[in-house]
């Protein structure tokens, strides 16, 4: 994919969002002015690394102003088994694109989304493991989205 080289190196307005897992990483874009967020994909991680190439893709195809990452806790607020490496996804994604990261509560997001697809429009239990993480993507950005609308 070629990029203008004219046009602007960010879309001001554009975020986004990643579910971080071991396993899949979804990833959802949306937009301040709009204050909508969407699914895009889903990317697997590459020997429990993420995927770096398909990541780098999606911002040079988006280039957003900025990236939103659910963080995952405990009810009272502790890390749990996975924080550290989310927290380390996001020192990643800081280090390597030098885009504002932003850090958005994920409590509950994939739960959510397994059952709004679920209950809300049977998705069969295939189906819902190969979208569940993009739309948990999608809802955590779209909080971040309202928690910042200008």
């Amino acid at each position: 994919m070629r990029i203008d080289p004219l046009q602007p190196k960010t879309q001001d307005e554009t975020y986004l969002g990643f579910d971080f897992g071991s396993k899949k990483i979804g990833v959802a874009v949306g937009h301040l002015l709009t204050g909508i967020a969407s699914p895009v994909r889903v990317l697997r991680a590459v020997k429990d690394n993420p995927d770096w190439d398909g990541i780098s893709k999606l911002i040079a195809e988006w280039r957003p102003a900025g990236l939103v990452v659910g963080i995952s806790r405990q009810i009272d607020g502790s890390d749990n088994t996975i924080t550290p490496r989310m927290l380390k996804f996001c020192r990643q994604l800081d280090g390597r694109y030098h885009l504002p990261v932003h850090q958005q509560d994920e409590t509950l997001s994939t739960f959510e989304a397994k059952h709004m697809l679920f209950e809300d429009v049977n998705v069969n239990a295939a189906k819902l493991w190969a979208v569940q993480d993009q739309l948990a993507a999608q809802l955590i950005l779209q909080t971040w989205l309202n928690d910042n609308a200008k």
